[in-house]
């Protein structure tokens, strides 16, 4: 007698784990995470897939601390300036010297300043998720290494000072 009650509220409490995991499970399925190799960057409306890396997508903001007069042994904490970036593009050098076009204005005193995306598919190529760069300008270009005994491709960077990256 002990064991069919036993194994009743086993039964019991399996069902009601099954239907507490059922109502709380996510609507519309599941969500698996992008791959990391299959991206595109677009600047000024002009995409570009030739990069190998993409690296820098980040901001952050400082904090501030101050004390409050009423409550000196507490340290209160305020958000400061948000910097991001660099960006740093990574690609295979070819014969096109657009990248270095765009820094030697630079060099030459004539910032101009570009929005771009980092965009990021699905394996299929289907756009999943974007981040916006706003108010971007080279501030280094690096030619890769040079190695005549390697067969690696040649490689240049360009990395970009930001103002602003944004989530879509």
């Amino acid at each position: 007698m002990k064991r069919s009650v036993i194994i009743g509220l086993a039964a019991l409490a399996v069902v009601g784990l099954l239907l507490t995991l059922t109502v709380r499970a996510p609507m519309g399925g599941r969500s698996d995470p992008l791959p990391a190799f299959k991206f595109a960057v677009e600047i000024d409306g002009i995409v570009q897939s030739n990069f190998r890396e993409v690296s820098g997508i980040s901001c952050s903001t400082e904090v501030i601390e101050y004390r409050d007069g009423n409550d000196p042994n507490v340290v209160r904490l305020l958000p400061g300036l948000t910097r991001c970036g660099p960006i740093i593009l990574k690609g295979g050098l070819t014969d096109s010297q657009e990248l270095w076009n765009w820094y030697k204005a630079v060099i030459d005193g004539n910032t101009m300043r570009k929005n771009g995306s980092i965009i990021v598919l699905d394996a299929t190529g289907v756009e999943h998720a974007r981040y916006n760069f706003h108010n971007g300008w080279p501030m280094k270009y690096t030619a890769g290494a040079f190695n005549a005994q390697g067969h690696d491709v040649a490689i240049e960077e360009l990395d970009l000072a930001v103002e602003r990256i944004d989530r879509a």
